[in-house]
């Protein structure tokens, strides 16, 4: 039964990626909007390389820096009071490199649950040992 404290999940909110966890969720304040209460945009692609770091860094079993913004895309303004839900997929990995694929999505009228995708970004880091030089990702372990 739907109540208005439980409602059916609407189509826009079932528009998030399926069976996938965001690595980041995050609401901006007014301090990262301009005085039309639109997000700047160096904002949300600091967000986007926090979150493509999170798999990267993972997969490397270590430090990551970004070497490269393959591609970034606004689809969609941002506003303040939106929830943001960063997905991040890796998509390639190299001897020494990670590139990820990562996704955004506004919250908005929370009690409405619209979804929209706000941004898409491809990103490459390279791992990175002590000395901040390049070194090979490791493999990963078979069982």
């Amino acid at each position: 039964m739907t109540t208005p404290e439980t409602p059916e999940l609407s189509a826009e909110r079932r528009g998030l990626p399926p069976g996938k966890m965001p690595e980041l969720r995050v609401m901006p304040a007014p301090a990262d909007a301009n005085v039309y209460g639109d997000v700047f945009g160096g904002w949300i692609m600091a967000q986007v390389d926090i979150a493509g770091s999170l798999p990267a860094t993972r997969r490397a079993n270590g430090r990551v820096a970004t070497v490269a913004v393959n591609s970034f895309v606004f689809k969609n303004p941002v506003f303040i009071g939106d929830l943001l839900s960063f997905y991040a997929d890796i998509v390639k990995v190299g001897n020494t490199s990670i590139t990820v694929n990562v996704e955004v999505y506004a919250e908005r009228n929370r009690l409405q649950a619209s979804i929209v995708k706000v941004t898409e970004a491809t990103l490459t880091y390279v791992a990175t040992g002590p000395d901040r030089k390049p070194r090979q990702v490791p493999p990963l372990e078979t069982f």
